[in-house]
Formats: structure tokens, C-alpha cells, sequence
């Protein structure tokens, strides 16, 4: 074998350890009897699912397999096999290719390995059968909410049923009155409890010996006879 034919083979052979380093599965399949165009369209389907697909030969498979995680595989490596990566979804590479598998009527399960566990290939069917992550999720988070809102209807149900079982409020009785309504109304005030300004006696008018000086004082008289003016004196001379 030339020098150029064992790098090619090298480079094949890392290439191969390299995909199952980087991946969390890896699952084989017989894919013989399927046509160029069932092969392009199951393709297609493994790529959307991001599943890496792609067929090589078993000798050079046991070399780059040897010694890792996958080694257990060598053992189902015989005739025809294709080569199913999962990097993301553990289970996409072989619920992917049993849906293909259904629909052809063609290939078969050889083996696999699911996150360091090697299963057959009656086991890589049932590992076939389990639902997505996505789908699992969904499901988780259903039965979850669902007693949760089923509970929530209960709690709700019993809140109506007492709040319509509850009696009305009745109105206040005699004894039960407010206080401000209870309290008696302020009698008017007793002679001897009067406010001061009405139980002081309203001021007297002045006696006789307070009265005004202006009012006390005897009016001015008038002139007695001796006091008449002069005038009137003068008067009675000259007609005498």
C-alpha cells in the first residue's frame, strides 16, 4: 500500500474518532436495500433532526473506536453499516431512522451506544420508541400544571361556596347602637350650671349716687332775682 493511500486512510479514521468524541450517541444500521432517492430523503430527515449520518467501512471504524467508550461496537461491525451521530439529543439518531425504517420496510437496528451504554438491537428499539426532550418537557410541565390548576378550581369553588353560605349583616339593635348615636344629647345648661356670661347679672344701671357726673349735677337754675342781669334791673329803673 503506497505511502499516500495510508494518510488517506488516516485521515478517514480521524476523521470517525472525532465524530464520536464530539457526540453523546452513536447508533449502526444494515442500510442495504433502500434506493438513492429513499437514502437522499432519510438524509434529509437525520440532518433537520441535527443527526450526523454517514457510512464507513468496518475495518477502519474498529481502529478509530478502539480503546474509547464506543469499543463494544467492533463486535456487531460485520457487513454493510451506516453511521448515525447524536451530538444534541441522545435519542434523535435512533427514533429518527426507526421512522425511516417504518416507512421503508428496509434497514434494521445492528447496535448502539446511548451516553456511554451499549445497547442491542432490540434495545436501540425501545430506546427508539422514547418521546423527544422537547415532548418530555411539554409532558413534565402538563402534569405538573395540571393538578395545580385543578386544585386552584377547588380552592376557588369552596371560596363561593362560603362567601353565598355567609348570612347578611343585620342592622344594629337598640343596644348596639353607635356611639355617637347611643351617647345621650347634652341637656341645656341648670340655672346654677349657666355659662359664666349668662350667671353674671347683667350690669345694673347706675344708682343715684354712681350716675354720671353730667347726669348728678343739679341743672343750672336760673338766676333768682337778685342774680337777674343788669339789664333787666336797668329796665325797671327807667320806667319807674
Amino acid at each position: 500500500m503506497s505511502e499516500e493511500s495510508l494518510r488517506q486512510k488516516q485521515l478517514v479514521i480521524d476523521e470517525i474518532k472525532e465524530k464520536f468524541d464530539r457526540s453523546v450517541s452513536a447508533v449502526v444500521i444494515d442500510y442495504m436495500g433502500i434506493t438513492v432517492a429513499e437514502a437522499d430523503a432519510m438524509r434529509r430527515k437525520l440532518r433537520e433532526a441535527e443527526v450526523d449520518y454517514k457510512v464507513y467501512k468496518n475495518t477502519l471504524v474498529n481502529r478509530a473506536i478502539d480503546g474509547t467508550d464506543y469499543a463494544q461496537l467492533k463486535e456487531i461491525l460485520a457487513g454493510p453499516s451506516a453511521f448515525a451521530f447524536g451530538s444534541d439529543d441522545a435519542t434523535a439518531p435512533a427514533r429518527v431512522l426507526n421512522g425511516v425504517m417504518k416507512e421503508y420496510k428496509k434497514m434494521a437496528f445492528k447496535a448502539g451506544v446511548i451516553e456511554g451504554v451499549f445497547y442491542d438491537a432490540a434495545g436501540m428499539a425501545q430506546i427508539a420508541e422514547i418521546p423527544s426532550r422537547d415532548v418530555l418537557i411539554a409532558k413534565f410541565l402538563g402534569s405538573i400544571q395540571n393538578p395545580v390548576s385543578g386544585f386552584v378550581r377547588v380552592l376557588a369553588a369552596i371560596a363561593d361556596k362560603d362567601e353565598a353560605a355567609a348570612p347578611t349583616e343585620e342592622p344594629a339593635t337598640a343596644d348596639e347602637k353607635p356611639a355617637e348615636e347611643a351617647a345621650p344629647a347634652k341637656e341645656p345648661a341648670t340655672a346654677d350650671e349657666k355659662p359664666a356670661e349668662e350667671a353674671a347679672p347683667a350690669e345694673e344701671t347706675a344708682t343715684a349716687d354712681e350716675k354720671p357726673a353730667e347726669e348728678a349735677a343739679p341743672a343750672e337754675e336760673s338766676a333768682t332775682e337778685d342774680e337777674k342781669p343788669a339789664e333787666e334791673a336797668a329796665e325797671k329803673t327807667e320806667a319807674e
